[in-house]
């Protein structure tokens, strides 16, 4: 009787604490929670604690408190200056609802399905408002402003609520990007070819003035040689007039000699001239006897 008595009691206890433990739950402080009974909303707690709901029959969903974050699609956008821009941003948002939000996305892929549209048309309305060069330097502070507004209506019908909204990149399309790479490469290759064409035009400049230069300092070097040579040739003959003037005879004996050397300079020279020949004069009288009469 005890026996089965004790059975019975641990039974029971086991039982109940599985009751107790399917009965109990907590909610952290970065959590909130959805009461479910049969996937129909009862309670929703906000507060962290230790909180309790009917085992087997209820459950709980959480919902994270913190700021989370939603990458939308990048978007092709048409400004006011009728170009292409590429737009990628993102959303930051809080569930401020979560009873709202389980009634109408659930999970955020479902968010995501939902909030994706209207990203992309607000800025589609407020990025079309401005032209490439506003988009791209960063000066967009107002249409950001607009985009916030617009998703701050859809956003409330969803339970979140729009903390922040955030472009990435905003940039020409490839195909454009391509296009514009080409122009500019385009452009750097014609300014290197003029630069190109002035130093080669320069440098044609400088050695045709160096070339210049050279010619006038040869044709003056010449020139001033020419007056030099001109000037030792003066300056010889007058030394040899004024040395032939004070001795006659060794002058005239000076110049046979060179004539000499001048005359037989090869072995084989052979000459045909009369013996009493002016030629021949210092071969029979010394240098200082006068010359014959003739």
């Amino acid at each position: 009787m005890n026996r089965t008595f004790l059975l019975a009691l641990g039974v029971l206890v086991v039982v109940a604490g599985f009751i107790l433990k399917g009965s109990l739950f907590t909610v952290h402080q970065a959590q909130q929670a959805l009461v479910v009974q049969f996937g129909e909303p009862r309670r929703v707690i906000t507060e962290p604690g230790l909180n309790f709901k009917v085992p087997l029959v209820q459950d709980v969903i959480y919902f994270d408190k913190r700021i989370l974050g939603l990458d939308a699609q990048p978007e092709e956008i048409l400004t006011t200056d009728r170009r292409r821009l590429v737009v990628d941003s993102f959303v930051r948002y809080r569930i401020v609802d979560p009873l709202l939000y389980y009634q109408s996305v659930r999970t955020e892929a479902l968010l995501r399905n939902n909030l994706a549209p209207s990203v992309a048309n607000a800025l589609r309305g407020a990025f079309g408002k401005l032209d490439a060069i506003a988009i791209v330097s960063g000066d967009r502070p107002a249409a950001m402003l607009a985009v916030s507004n617009v998703l701050d209506a859809d956003a409330a019908r969803l339970g979140i609520d729009i903390v922040d909204v955030r472009i990435k990149r905003a940039d020409f399309p490839d195909t454009i990007s391509q296009a514009i790479f080409r122009r500019m490469q385009t452009e750097r290759e014609r300014e290197a070819k003029e630069q190109r064409a002035t130093g080669f035009e320069l440098g044609e400049k400088i050695r045709a003035d160096a070339e210049r230069q050279r010619t006038v300092l040869l044709a003056d070097a010449r020139k001033q040689s020419e007056i030099l040579r001109g000037e030792g040739d003066a300056s010889r003959t007058k030394i040899f007039a004024q040395a032939a003037n004070q001795d006659p005879a060794f002058y005239a004996f000076y110049r046979s000699l060179q004539a000499y050397s001048k005359a037989l300079q090869q072995a084989d020279t052979t000459m045909i001239l009369s013996s009493d020949s002016e030629f021949f004069r210092y071969f029979t009288e010394s240098p200082g006897a006068p010359a014959p009469k003739r």
